[in-house]
């Protein structure tokens, strides 16, 4: 994980703490409209307000600002899956996972921009991460969804492709707000899309692949 040049101080004060997360603001903003390639430290420090000097006190390197917002992305996009549970119903668990990348793609749509630039690049700086913690991680799922498969409660499928389909479903809805915006058009449809996606989302993955129970498995 990077670690900001201020937070390698033995005490940090709040004044420092503020200047990180507005120097992180300023730099997700600019690497989520122009890619790592296409930012520079000059362009974030205006963003933020600040001279470069006073910048680099607190990360030395365009690199350390980059990695410390992946890190957090990779945190938060991580979570849902993991909290994918084995012992859970499927539908609800599936469910769940759907509406947690949809508000994640709602609420922070510039972090997953953030992310798909890296990868289109062909994730120079996070490569060690989707081949070792990514892959553990998605594994052990694909282990959940084919244990649900031999139970029967789910039809039969390829649990890493229905992953990866769940992934870009949802996120589209960051990566692709403009088209999605300009296809859907008016007022209302936009307001709307996510709850609208949802229930698509829902339909297509639940319906498609969940078994309802046996018989003698219903509770009288």
């Amino acid at each position: 994980m990077a670690i900001p040049r201020a937070a390698q101080t033995l005490r940090r004060t709040r004044i420092q703490e503020e200047k990180e997360e507005q120097i992180l603001e300023a730099a997700l903003e600019v690497f989520s409209q122009r890619g790592f390639h296409g930012s520079t430290i000059d362009q974030i420090a205006d963003v933020a307000g600040m001279s470069k000097p006073n910048l680099l006190y607190y990360f030395r390197t365009k690199e350390a600002m980059h990695r410390a917002l992946i890190d957090r992305v990779l945190e938060n996009w991580l979570e849902p899956l993991q909290s994918f549970d084995a012992d859970g119903d499927p539908g609800q668990e599936i469910r769940g996972y759907i509406r947690r990348k949809l508000e994640l793609a709602r609420d922070f749509p510039r972090e997953s921009r953030l992310f798909a630039n890296e990868i289109l690049q062909g994730a120079p700086h996070i490569m060690t991460v989707l081949e070792g913690p990514l892959k553990a991680l998605v594994d052990a799922k694909a282990k959940v969804i084919r244990a649900w498969t031999e139970a029967g409660k789910v039809r039969p499928c390829d649990p890493y492709h229905l992953i990866f389909s769940i992934w870009s479903t949802t996120q589209h809805y960051a990566d692709f707000d403009v088209q999605v915006r300009a296809v859907l058009g008016s007022a209302d449809a936009l307001s709307d899309r996510f709850d609208g996606a949802a229930a698509f989302l829902e339909r297509l993955f639940i319906d498609g692949l969940v078994l309802a129970p046996a018989r003698d498995e219903i509770s009288p």
